[in-house]
């Protein structure tokens, strides 16, 4: 079976140089290339432009890739993205894997491990490197039936929590919610030891991955 590729990525010249490795590989091609977001939604207009996968800049002008990949997995729940950029920070990661992201690259890598990268997303449905893998889960305790059975949270500790899965820092939650740094620490730290969990990203992880826990 051979597996259609959608390029996102307003570097033209990046955008071209991946189009070659990707038709080098068996099984693999490229549909088109274009430059953000808005570009790729009036391509999806023609179900033909649908491909199996969506490569998948961050940072692009008009529309960039959160807001791409949360519109794709809206519209087109069965396209997979993975995504390919210079940004490795914590955030950058989470917030894809929310958007819908299936799988995290930097656009460093070798060829080899861009053919891995597809071959996994297609077969396992998901992809992701070592070190994004190591941010992702590290800070979890493992299996879902290791956590609590039962796992109540105060409305300050769902307001922290729904504060922490976003851009903002322990001291600008603070400012929001009206309380000190120390204050907030004791909500992150109570959670961490409700969840079993060692660090933000593990939270947000959980947050997401696993929602019905925090609902309890």
């Amino acid at each position: 079976m051979t597996y259609s590729i959608a390029i996102v990525d307003d570097h033209i010249l990046i955008a071209k140089a991946i189009t070659g490795v990707i038709d080098s590989f068996p099984n693999y091609h490229v549909l088109y290339e274009v430059e953000h977001g808005k570009a790729l939604i009036e391509k999806f207009r023609v179900a033909k432009n649908i491909p199996d996968i969506v490569l998948l800049d961050i940072t692009m002008p008009v529309m960039d890739g959160f807001e791409t990949a949360e519109w794709i997995r809206k519209n087109h729940p069965d396209v997979l993205i993975l995504a390919l950029s210079m940004q490795n920070d914590d955030l950058s990661l989470i917030k894809m894997i929310k958007a819908g992201a299936k799988g995290y690259l930097l656009k460093n890598i070798h060829p080899a491990e861009l053919k891995n990268a597809l071959d996994e997303l297609v077969s396992k449905g998901h992809y992701y490197p070592e070190w994004a893998a190591s941010k992702i889960f590290s800070s979890l305790t493992g299996e879902e039936n290791k956590l609590p059975a039962s796992i109540s949270f105060t409305d300050r500790e769902k307001d922290f929590l729904k504060y922490s899965c976003t851009e903002m820092t322990y001291k600008e939650i603070a400012e929001k919610m009206f309380c000190s740094n120390r204050t907030v620490e004791g909500y992150r730290d109570a959670l961490f030891d409700k969840l079993g969990l060692k660090t933000r990203v593990g939270l947000i992880c959980l947050f997401f991955e696993k929602p019905t826990c925090i609902e309890r």
